[in-house]
């Protein structure tokens, strides 16, 4: 063989080597693409009969191997339904063989929702257009896979005397939109719809926001210290910065400070913006000074109230040995017997010492203390008898 022959003979071994032998196995199924719930499957050319195949599929919810059905010289796989119902990129891989072979398919869902999962959140927010709530929206098919991308949703709303609808488009599989709060308090009425699919309807109440200082004031039949009468204490009504009457049911603290400086309390809560509070009348001469607050947030100015005296002078008659005490008739401001209920306070005392204070309640305008003998013994006491801030004092009386 000459050199010609050669190089010709050794040119051809070389491209030879260099074009790989055709395969015996490759794949025929040209689509790639799939709708979720599409009767999906992978067919290949096969060759040569010799070998056993299996395919290797994984997505988001699992993986799995698959037998194939065999048609003479094709291998067809057929992917399970839980594969092919969900959207997604599933991946495969062909096992059994000593080629690289393997690929994915993209499966989607139709634009035509039949169920909207809607969320919205928190239930409550305050008005006045910084606080706001969060909706949220899963278009999902009859397979329960989220619709495409860009889906568009529309949030429809209903506040006061006035209606909108905003458009927005799903992303990541969502859509979702902030509500911020309007102005005015009171409850928004919302809605979604997905390509004539539409939600329930969900509800957003727009609170008001905390109140401002407000005023109080008060409401009795009478000015005296009687110790029966009952005034009442309200509020002007609480708004907030927006103007709106805060909601029912907040609590207002009212403190009672009287001339000597002890602190009294009464509370109540608001119904339509007014809180309301009941306190019964002193039973002494007394000026109140009133200021009403809600915790932390806002108070009232302050309201001056007083009482003027009930009873000036106490009755008091003694038996002939002293051991019964008989207060009254304790006459109020119209003359007229003092309310039962009136609080009367004996003290006892011997040489300066403090024994005992016993207390009891008018009726009929009447009080009787019983000294007990087994207690008391004969022999001299300091009586004192107070009522209504009235003292009568006794120096040295005698029992016997």
């Amino acid at each position: 063989m000459n050199s010609k022959h050669q190089f010709l003979f050794i040119f051809l071994w070389l491209i030879a080597i260099a074009i790989p032998a055709q395969d015996s196995l490759f794949l025929i199924t040209e689509k790639k693409d799939f709708y979720a719930g599409d009767t999906i499957s992978l067919s290949f050319k096969n060759k040569s009969n010799t070998s056993s195949y299996q395919l290797f599929c994984t997505n988001s919810y699992g993986s799995t191997l698959i037998t194939p059905d065999k048609n003479e010289d094709i291998l067809i796989f057929n992917i399970p339904q839980f594969i092919s119902n969900k959207t997604g990129i599933l991946h495969w891989k062909l096992i059994g063989n000593n080629q690289n072979i393997s690929g994915k398919l993209s499966i989607t869902s139709y634009r035509k929702p039949t169920s909207l999962e809607t969320y919205i959140g928190p239930p409550t927010i305050e008005a006045g257009g910084i606080d706001y709530a969060m909706i949220i929206v899963i278009p999902t098919d009859s397979l329960d896979n989220p619709i495409p991308e860009n889906s568009k949703v529309d949030v429809k709303r209903q506040f006061l005397q006035s209606e909108n609808k905003q458009t927005i488009l799903t992303k990541d599989l969502i859509g979702y939109l902030n509500i911020f709060s309007p102005t005015p308090s009171g409850r928004m009425l919302i809605s979604t719809e997905s390509y004539e699919l539409n939600s329930k309807e969900y509800t957003l109440d727009i609170l008001p926001a905390i109140g401002k200082n407000f005023k109080v004031f008060h409401e009795r039949d009478h000015k005296y210290a009687d110790g029966n009468q009952i005034t009442t204490l309200y509020t002007s009504i609480i708004r907030d910065k927006n103007n709106n009457v805060v909601s029912d049911g907040t609590f207002v603290d009212f403190f009672i400070t009287n001339q000597d400086g002890n602190i009294l309390n009464t509370s109540g809560t608001t119904i339509r913006g007014i809180a309301t509070a009941s306190i019964i009348h002193p039973d002494c001469e007394a000026t109140w000074n009133i200021k009403a607050f809600i915790d932390g947030i806002a108070n009232s100015d302050v309201l001056q109230i007083s009482y003027a005296k009930v009873i000036h002078k106490i009755p008091v008659k003694f038996s002939e040995d002293n051991r019964i005490i008989t207060v009254g008739p304790l006459i109020s401001f119209m003359e007229q017997m003092i309310p039962d209920g009136l609080q009367i306070e004996l003290s006892m005392y011997k040489e300066g010492k403090f024994l005992n204070k016993i207390v009891e309640q008018s009726k009929d305008g009447f009080t009787t203390f019983k000294i007990n003998p087994n207690i008391y013994k004969s022999g001299n006491y300091e009586i004192q008898i107070t009522s209504a801030c009235n003292t009568k004092i006794y120096k040295s009386i005698k029992l016997w």
